[in-house]
């Protein structure tokens, strides 16, 4: 799908959509693809329209042409963009990480009818950053380094698909081998990767606002060993009004680890905005 900005050059989004009813919109994080909700998708498609997006420079994506940076002020205004060439107005807004942090900003200006967002990027202190966006860097070096022979190898077993993943998933053999090799080249190919953390790194990427008027749920994995679970303690503090969920036995993407108790947490955050 082509997004024509006013006074800006046009980009591309690949996006999924499945099922009707309230729009439901579902954002990956860093290095991922839309594919990482397909544990979730089918089941909140069963009563919501969902539309899962590869975000701008990620999974089939190509990256955002010149002069358009990865900083929040823009990234969040052409996502914006996105939703009115999608032809969807203030969906609910689901985000993993990355897509947690872009969840919050939508709702802080006013484009989501509700927000839940399962360990969001931006409520670190700046050695939290640091580690994680070395931890980062680390699982990008090594997915460049594997050649997709040892990558399908090492994914056709339990064992190799925790060495692939483990960083993410605390339940690593639950994902697919197609799965785990197809992310793996997502993370290796993602054009949107190395520009999206030199942005979190020039600026204080630091979620701050209040979000009173908007249902929020901030939901967090007790494995999470990316965005570490003291986080979301953090992050309640700064939206009071929120509900704070721990994810017993998931990891950073919970998605996979524990999809029926992930798709509770966002029907109920959807019912919240609806009552």
């Amino acid at each position: 799908m082509r997004v024509r900005p006013p006074g800006g050059p046009a980009f591309d989004v690949v996006h999924e959509r499945r099922g009707s009813g309230a729009p439901v919109l579902l954002l990956h994080g860093i290095g991922h693809h839309w594919q990482a909700w397909e544990p979730v998708l089918s089941a909140l498609a069963a009563s919501h329209e969902v539309v899962a997006v590869d975000l701008p420079g990620f999974g089939a994506s190509p990256a955002l042409p010149p002069p358009y940076d990865y900083d929040l002020g823009t990234v969040v205004p052409l996502l914006a963009r996105t939703l009115e060439a999608l032809g969807i107005e203030r969906p609910h807004v689901v985000g993993n990480s990355l897509g947690g942090l872009l969840a919050l900003e939508l709702g802080r200006h006013g484009h989501a009818r509700s927000v839940t967002a399962l360990s969001p990027a931006g409520f670190w202190t700046e050695p939290e950053r640091r580690y994680a966006f070395g931890v980062l860097r680390g699982m990008r070096a090594g997915a460049a380094a594997l050649p997709d022979g040892a990558v399908r190898r090492l994914a056709r077993t339990a064992a190799g698909r925790a060495a692939l993943t483990s960083t993410i998933y605390a339940r690593p053999g639950r994902r697919s081998p197609e799965a785990v090799v197809a992310e793996t080249r997502a993370l290796r190919d993602a054009a949107g990767f190395a520009p999206a953390l030199a942005a979190g790194r020039r600026g204080d990427v630091r979620f701050t606002s209040d979000l009173a008027d908007v249902p929020v749920t901030l939901a967090w994995g007790d494995r999470d060993r990316l965005l570490l679970p003291r986080q979301g303690v953090r992050a309640k503090k700064t939206i009071p009004g929120a509900r704070l969920v721990r994810l017993n036995g998931c990891g950073h993407v919970p998605m996979n680890d524990d999809p029926a108790r992930v798709t509770r947490v966002v029907l109920d955050t959807v019912a919240r905005a609806t009552v």
